[in-house]
């Protein structure tokens, strides 16, 4: 028997995109009546790594790497329509900024329940990928753009970053604002709160993501 090929990035959005095509076909009783979308999240995501098995070989996630596709450096974030947003580790301030240090492979989905059946039906309404480097937070990243734009030194963003709240102490937001003169980051597409873990929410890049020709971002539904 020939091993499994490997997967890489391209196949994996490859079948991510054909397998939210086809998942609103299945009736899925064992989600009939379920509200809580951790529950619904953790299907989609444990459906789509037995599909995927089957078919390559790859390393699954695990609490040390902290993504789902450790080797591809990409994270699956599953997420309702309704409130399209997710969580994840918080590791520094600088990802705010720079972005999460990984891609990310987002699908909002919308939940109906068919009584007739008893089972509950999932429509993929958006699968996006987001390049590593456009995962920071689109208003952090635009204002230290335009300030660079204006001529601004480390003093003008290191007063920005103060007025965003960043968590960071005054040393380090210090070493931030000379990294980001010396390093200007790309525009960030997620919308990132700060708290004890990175809230992320996904409604801009969503609409960015049905544009034509937008850096960093994809529609794989398209």
């Amino acid at each position: 028997m020939d091993a499994l090929p490997v997967l890489n990035v391209g196949l994996l959005k490859q079948e991510v995109g054909a397998y939210a095509r086809t998942i609103g076909a299945r009736n899925i009783a064992s989600l009939y009546g379920v509200t809580d979308g951790k529950a619904i999240g953790t299907f989609i995501e444990q459906d789509i790594r037995g599909h995927l098995s089957s078919r390559y070989r790859f390393a699954a996630g695990n609490a040390a790497s902290g993504i789902d596709f450790p080797e591809l450096n990409v994270d699956l974030k599953v997420t309702s329509i309704r409130q399209p947003q997710s969580s994840c580790p918080f590791r520094d301030a600088d990802q705010k900024i720079y972005g999460l240090g990984y891609a990310l492979l987002v699908i909002a989905y919308d939940k109906t329940d068919d009584p007739t059946e008893r089972a509950a039906r999932l429509t993929a309404k958006h699968v996006i990928f987001i390049e590593a480097e456009r995962t920071g937070d689109y208003q952090t990243t635009f204002g230290i753009l335009e300030i660079l734009r204006r001529d601004g030194n480390t003093d003008d963003i290191d007063a920005f970053l103060e007025e965003r709240n960043l968590p960071i102490d005054e040393i380090g937001r210090a070493r931030l604002a000379r990294r980001v003169v010396a390093t200007p980051p790309l525009l960030g597409y997620l919308t990132v709160s700060n708290a004890l873990q990175w809230r992320l929410q996904y409604g801009r890049a969503i609409t960015l993501a049905a544009e034509d020709s937008v850096t960093g971002l994809e529609n794989l539904l398209a």
